[in-house]
């Protein structure tokens, strides 16, 4: 595959809106707890497995799923996840209880684990290592964008019927299957190995994924459940501050992986986590939405770093194994995604801010895991536009 010197393509941009069509499918549901309540006659907890059960589907198949769709080839695997989605993103739409909903949103879950791993390690092959801290900064801002949407969508959508915003999302995952992740199949002697995946470097990825995922980066469903529910802001006005949270680290992902290349991963993490869990732990205090909106932009401005940290250096981590690699601390993160709010919403309920101060200090575990793995030496051919 030919290596390209620029960050966005035409070769790279089907890369970048598959990483958006995850985040939206997943986030699709936060603004419309109260109608899905209403529509399947269920409390906020029953409601919350719609969206942590899709999430601790995804993590467990994220466990093998990027080794899988290396050994099957990338294009068919990619595709066939991209299918599966749109399916059962029709299911959801047309469920007839609160079981086959949270049932579809599982397989949504199971396929999306395919997703992330495989469109990552194909960017690494094409983008040159002196910019892939950017190109991965570019894929994160494409997913801030999903999960920033998805949000204020599902949100204006239920003004007239919730079930609408799982149809969007099935017309985008159909749209997908057009343009798949490149790769072929590879042979049983070429087939990607699994001892490395348990080196130091990953274990450590693996704690700070879960640890930023259901603490600092997983603030958002916190947000959205607190302003509905503790602040008694319509689905529509909460779909709007989690939308304007998500533009904000749209829009500053590429400079975030700008800064990890300039200044180094390590420099780059104490400064941005160390801000980040420092502003996020205050957000409990704000007993209005008018308040708590400023301060939650700008921590979700200083989070946006995490995620783009994590991935690059999972994308860099094991080079003979770039999709399990990914695939298994984006496994860890998502389990995180998924066990934050069965954690945490109870918290939040009883005392706001020591529920935000907590969630947000998981943070410090997650910088000490960045620190670890920066302190392993990287392969050369691993950072970016190798095998």
């Amino acid at each position: 595959m030919a290596r390209s010197d620029a960050v966005l393509t035409t070769e790279t941009l089907p890369l970048y809106l598959g990483g958006l069509m995850g985040p939206f499918g997943t986030m699709v549901v936060i603004s419309i707890y109260p109608e899905l309540r209403t529509a399947f006659d269920a409390t906020t907890s029953q409601v919350t497995w719609a969206f942590s059960g899709y999430l601790f589907a995804m993590a467990a198949l994220l466990l093998v799923s990027g080794t899988i769709g290396e050994r099957l080839g990338r294009r068919r695997v990619t595709r066939t996840t991209f299918v599966v989605y749109a399916a059962a993103s029709l299911l959801a739409a047309l469920a007839p209880g609160l079981g086959w909903f949270i049932g579809a949103r599982v397989v949504m879950g199971a396929a999306n684990a395919f997703i992330t791993p495989l469109l990552i390690a194909g960017l690494s092959e094409v983008i040159p290592a002196d910019r892939f801290g950017r190109a991965v900064g570019v894929y994160a801002a494409f997913q801030a964008g999903g999960g920033a949407t998805a949000p204020f969508v599902s949100g204006l959508i239920a003004e007239v019927d919730w079930r609408w915003s799982h149809v969007v999302v099935a017309v985008l995952a159909g749209a997908l299957t057009l343009r798949p992740a490149e790769g072929e199949p590879r042979g049983a002697a070429d087939a990607p190995p699994i001892r490395p995946l348990f080196r130091r470097r990953m274990v450590s990825l693996w704690v700070a994924a879960f640890t930023a995922a259901a603490g600092p980066i997983g603030l958002g469903v916190l947000i959205g459940v607190r302003l509905r529910d503790g602040l008694g802001v319509s689905s529509s006005a909460a779909g709007t501050v989690l939308l304007v949270s998500g533009l904000i680290t749209m829009v500053l992902s590429p400079r975030w992986g700008g800064v990890i290349d300039r200044v180094g991963g390590r420099r780059a993490s104490i400064l941005g986590v160390g801000t980040s869990v420092t502003v996020a732990a205050t957000l409990g205090l704000f007993a209005s939405a008018t308040t708590l909106m400023p301060v939650w932009f700008l921590a979700a401005a200083l989070l946006g770093l995490i995620p783009v940290n994590l991935q690059r250096l999972a994308a860099v981590a094991v080079p003979e194994n770039r999709g399990g690699a990914l695939s298994s601390v984006l496994s860890f993160r998502f389990i995180g995604h998924a066990s934050g709010p069965l954690i945490f919403l109870p918290v939040v309920e009883w005392n706001a801010a020591w529920g935000f101060a907590i969630a947000a200090g998981l943070g410090v575990v997650t910088l000490a895991g960045f620190l670890v793995a920066e302190a392993e030496p990287t392969n050369p051919v691993a950072a970016g536009g190798g095998a």
